[in-house]
């Protein structure tokens, strides 16, 4: 039921896409330099959707990378993975933005595959505003994965198409753990 009322309430943007028969395109703006994104509004319509619409809106700006996983520096886990991670956690005066159903990778058929963009997330249905990029293939990230304990996996829903070097500059950024320090700022995210 949740589902269906999330997709109602985002089914102009999906009309909008499905008729250009085009993935619409991002492009994050940090310091660093330009990541351009295509979302997959057709096999991840909830999970893409939600993040469009929250670019729409504007508020991942002023946002940031904050969050740096290289492996060695994921000791709490026994199931190691490498990705950045950015949102609004961060930020001073974040919105409150209510979270969305959980799309897994056996619905939508994305696989956490390298620079790949997906949702992070607690429990399945608790993902909002931070998201994550893939450095390398991740599979223990997917459907049946092991790195939750639930086997749920997170929600993969576009891939990096340009900027590659700047998603490794950004992981690769000084860290405290797994905090980068200073954090990246995100300028703005908008739609291309």
């Amino acid at each position: 039921m949740k589902k269906k009322i999330f997709l109602l309430s985002i089914l102009p943007l999906l009309f909008l896409f499905s008729c250009n028969k085009e993935n619409p395109k991002i492009e994050i703006q940090t310091y660093k330099g330009l990541i351009i994104i295509e979302l997959d509004i057709q096999n991840a319509p909830i999970t893409a959707g939600n993040f469009l619409e929250l670019v729409e809106k504007g508020i991942f700006d002023g946002g940031s990378f904050y969050r740096s996983v290289r492996g060695e520096t994921d000791e709490n886990n026994p199931v190691r993975i490498r990705v950045v991670q950015g949102g609004i956690s961060r930020k001073a005066d974040k919105p409150k933005v209510d979270p969305i159903p959980h799309e897994t990778t056996e619905d939508t058929g994305i696989k956490h595959e390298n620079m790949v963009i997906s949702m992070a997330r607690n429990e399945p249905g608790t993902a909002s505003t931070e998201f994550f990029i893939c450095i390398g293939d991740q599979p223990e990230l997917d459907f049946g994965g092991k790195r939750n304990p639930d086997g749920q996996g997170f929600a993969a829903f576009g891939q990096v198409l340009v900027g590659e070097d700047i998603v490794h500059k950004v992981w690769g950024s000084p860290a405290m753990g797994e905090q980068i320090d200073p954090v990246v700022p995100i300028h703005k995210i908008l739609v291309k």
